[in-house]
């Protein structure tokens, strides 16, 4: 009997579970699928946004958008156009409940557990293809797959110690990946982003102005320390940077804010005989909130667009 046995919703990022389907299910095949799926979350950063994993008597699909992968596991004779469908359904479902932002912040695993409802009531209607909406367009999701077919993992490679970072655009074309390239996009901007920038640029050209004050007082006095014109500069270029690597994508990305972080906080102990504190604590306080929304922003999934 071909039907859907479980979904999951997955954070792209880490592989963290915000929701999934209760499961009775305890046969063998399921409990070795189950291990596959925590493999598949683990990697899918890596992945192109469709993908079809064959394991036997049973098939994973899933889909990736907005830093979300929803993820299912059904027969290996249910209908790809109609898994596909039931995806679909799940991440505008999930799209319209939930704000990117939580998803984004969440800590707890399973912490939108309640979506488990929606995933079982839809779960219900696909696996009584009777009960289906007539509204559904299969003919226009048919000719999607058929333009662009899912990526078809192999068990093989799921194994492999060096995992997917074989697959290439040009091995999947047509297919958006969401690891992230020299090119890809992130996630559009918030307001607490915007802020962040702006306060980042403005920490920026007060350590320029001083850094230029701090060079004429040397010219005029030679007993003037040039460590602190250093210090003033290394303070806006840190700064500039976290503006760079807010808004483009680069490898390490993270790594690299907190680094940058460290670096305004040396620049920052060094000058604490020529700030006050308050001065000091705002300089601190905003390398502190713009490398938080530099790890918010994370890279942007390319949106499936099923027609459905």
């Amino acid at each position: 009997m071909s039907m859907i046995l479980s979904a999951s919703v997955v954070r792209v990022r880490d592989g963290l579970p915000l929701s999934a389907s209760t499961d009775y299910e305890q046969s063998t095949g399921m409990q070795e699928c189950r291990k596959y799926f925590k493999m598949l979350s683990k990697k899918l950063s890596q992945l192109p946004d469709r993908c079809t994993l064959k394991t036997g008597q049973y098939n994973i699909n899933f889909i990736s958008s907005l830093g979300v992968s929803y993820m299912m596991l059904c027969t290996e004779n249910y209908p790809s156009v109609l898994a596909f469908c039931f995806l679909d359904e799940l991440q505008k479902e999930f799209i319209t409940t939930y704000n990117m932002m939580k998803t984004n912040t969440a800590i707890r695993p399973y912490c939108f557990i309640e979506f488990d409802n929606f995933i079982q009531r839809t779960k219900q209607r696909y696996n009584n293809t009777r009960s289906l909406s007539t509204k559904m367009n299969l003919a226009d999701m048919q000719m999607e797959i058929k333009l662009r077919p899912p990526y078809q993992i192999s068990v093989s490679e799921l194994g492999s110690p060096n995992g997917f970072a074989h697959v290439s655009v040009g091995e999947y074309k047509g297919t958006g990946k969401i690891s992230a390239a020299p090119h890809q996009r992130l996630e559009p901007v918030t307001l607490p982003g915007i802020v962040s920038f702006v306060l980042s640029l403005l920490c920026g050209a007060l350590n320029l102005i001083r850094g230029f004050h701090a060079i004429e007082s040397l010219l005029q006095n030679e007993g003037e320390d040039f460590s602190y014109v250093i210090a003033f500069f290394l303070g806006t270029a840190a700064c500039l940077y976290q503006c760079y690597l807010f808004v483009y994508y680069t490898g390490w990305r993270n790594a690299k804010s907190f680094l940058t972080f460290g670096l305004i906080c040396l620049c920052n102990m060094y000058l604490y005989e020529l700030r006050n504190l308050w001065q000091l604590f705002f300089h601190v306080t905003v390398g502190a909130f713009s490398t938080l929304q530099i790890r918010l922003r994370q890279p942007q999934g390319k949106s499936p667009d099923y027609n459905v």
